[in-house]
């Protein structure tokens, strides 16, 4: 009896085990289309264009993983999402995968979420008018801050003031366009955010250089997009298909030089082509599509860009930064 129990938990298991590895990657094959949620709406990362055309960063992101999924990055309906909805909307299997601006937390990761990886190391912090003269967080006592609903963020400035023995009140918002709207017109004193986030705020205010980033990041905040927990053939194919972008930056691999050396874009990628079901050149397609990481970095934030953010930590590792992918063998 116990040994046909246990076999039966056996096959039960390999059956689940089966059903997850089967489950997202299959569904994108039937429907021909990968479901992508994105932000409600910010520059440098997720913009949907009058004519309805999407671009940034984790949009980028979006069109590496169709590519290596379904060999066109076209093939991409993005839905934009609240902070408060995206991790919802995950879990319900309303989109495949989550490419959001999102930090990777011990709660979220523990709580039915599965981070494929890092693609941008981030932390929180604050911006504020130039007229006010404010050069350091540690000058907000008695501040109003703008802060969002459904983040880390409030949390993690309640901290740090409380810890600083300063004294602010929050005034909380559904969205961050709200919450920028609301600093603009005065009724907060600072805004805070992951400090990408607020480059992007930046970018889009009517006088961009009316406000400044104070100095302090005040927590870590590892963003990277997420599938659901589970579905480890899913989950491997957005995890590599991100550490390849990384690896093609190393290895000197660009969207132009690809084209006339496909072979050796090949080679890198081959290891994951049988496991997961992809062509043998997936990577190669990947990198033709969308460049490598630090091409979409540069494009979408770099110094060229609105947001101007320079690399800093998310450099590679080999440049002075601590950008670093496994090795694809």
């Amino acid at each position: 009896m116990l040994g046909r129990i246990v076999g039966a938990v056996l096959v039960a298991a390999f059956g689940a085990t089966a059903v997850a590895q089967a489950g997202t990657l299959d569904d994108v094959r039937a429907r021909d289309r990968l479901i992508c949620g994105v932000s409600d709406g910010l520059p440098g990362f997720s913009v949907r264009y009058p004519e309805g055309d999407w671009a940034g960063f984790d949009v980028d992101i979006c069109r590496a993983i169709a590519t290596a999924a379904l060999g066109d990055f076209n093939k991409v309906e993005y839905v934009p999402l609240s902070a408060a909805a995206r991790f919802d909307a995950l879990r319900s299997g309303r989109i495949d995968v989550l490419s959001r601006n999102s930090t990777w937390t011990m709660s979220r990761d523990l709580g039915g979420l599965e981070f494929a990886g890092i693609a941008y190391y981030d932390g929180q912090g604050f911006m504020a008018r130039a007229v006010d003269g404010m050069t350091s967080a540690l000058q907000l006592d008695g501040a109003r801050v703008c802060v969002v609903n459904g983040t880390t963020t409030e949390e993690n400035a309640a901290a740090y003031f409380q810890a600083n023995g300063l004294n602010v009140s929050f005034v909380r918002f559904t969205s961050r366009p709200e919450a920028r709207m609301a600093f603009a017109s005065n009724d907060c004193d600072v805004f805070t955010a992951d400090a990408s986030a607020l480059a992007a705020e930046r970018s889009i205010l009517p006088a961009p250089d009316d406000y400044v980033l104070l100095p302090e990041i005040i927590s870590k905040e590892p963003l990277g997009p997420v599938t659901r927990d589970g579905d480890p053939a899913w989950t491997g194919l957005v995890r590599w298909t991100l550490y390849g972008l990384i690896n093609a930056e190393e290895h000197g691999m660009s969207d132009e030089s690809v084209e006339g050396n496909r072979e050796q874009a090949a080679a890198l990628g081959k290891p994951a082509a049988v496991p997961l079901g992809l062509a043998d050149d997936w990577l190669a397609s990947v990198i033709a599509s969308v460049g490598n990481y630090g091409q979409i970095f540069d494009r979408n934030l770099g110094e060229g860009s609105p947001l101007a953010i320079r690399r800093g930590v998310n450099a590679l590792w080999t440049e002075g930064g601590i950008l670093y992918a496994p090795p694809m063998q």
